[in-house]
């Protein structure tokens, strides 16, 4: 099957560029978009990022504002990490984890190539599992096996990030004063 087989070889060479490969000097808006259409893989147009939705995840926290209207390295790790992710988890669970891997205790650059190799393996699995599946006959046999391996693979993640939680919840220090009272209260009502 044509598509099949360009999507395989897809899988198997399109990788968002390294951290040192990523432009070095200040994109524009424009110039992000498309150079974001190179980093993921993507078939339709529908599903491209735009300029309302990076607006958005900036507003939200998600990637860190612009200098100026320019936007450097850094603001494109961030969103390779989102086109990525935004198929398969909510903001609120992207933002858990963009900040965990992209701007945790280390640098950027590390965060990024961490996310690049975690992200080059998924690829590389999911292009050795199409191997055995290019029977046009069994097309629904393979999207259903595709399907039950990101259900898998999504039961997992949000059992993580459930984990990463209650792990940060657990070292933030308990309220006091009046925040407590007001937090006592609302648990209260919440009964």
């Amino acid at each position: 099957m044509y598509d099949l087989s360009i999507l395989r070889e897809r899988l198997r060479t399109q990788r968002p560029v390294p951290w040192d490969q990523l432009p070095d000097f200040a994109l524009y808006m424009d110039q992000v978009l498309s150079y974001m259409d190179r980093q993921v893989i993507r078939f339709d147009e529908d599903d491209g990022l735009t300029a309302a939705m990076v607006n958005n995840y900036t507003k939200s926290g998600l990637v860190p504002r612009a200098d100026g209207k320019k936007y450097g390295r850094e603001h494109l790790a961030y969103l390779t990490a989102i086109c990525v992710l935004k198929r398969v988890m909510s903001t609120k669970d992207m933002d858990l984890l963009i900040k965990e891997e992209l701007h945790g205790d280390r640098p950027i650059s590390d965060g990024y190539a961490a996310f690049c190799a975690s992200l080059d393996k998924a690829l590389d699995l999911t292009a050795d599992e199409m191997e055995d599946r290019t029977d046009e006959s069994a097309l629904a046999d393979a999207a259903i096996h595709f399907a039950l391996m990101s259900y898998a693979a999504g039961v997992a993640s949000s059992r993580y990030v459930a984990l990463l939680r209650e792990r940060q919840a657990a070292q933030e220090p308990a309220p006091s004063g009046k925040k407590a009272k007001r937090e006592r209260e609302r648990g209260s009502n919440d009964a």
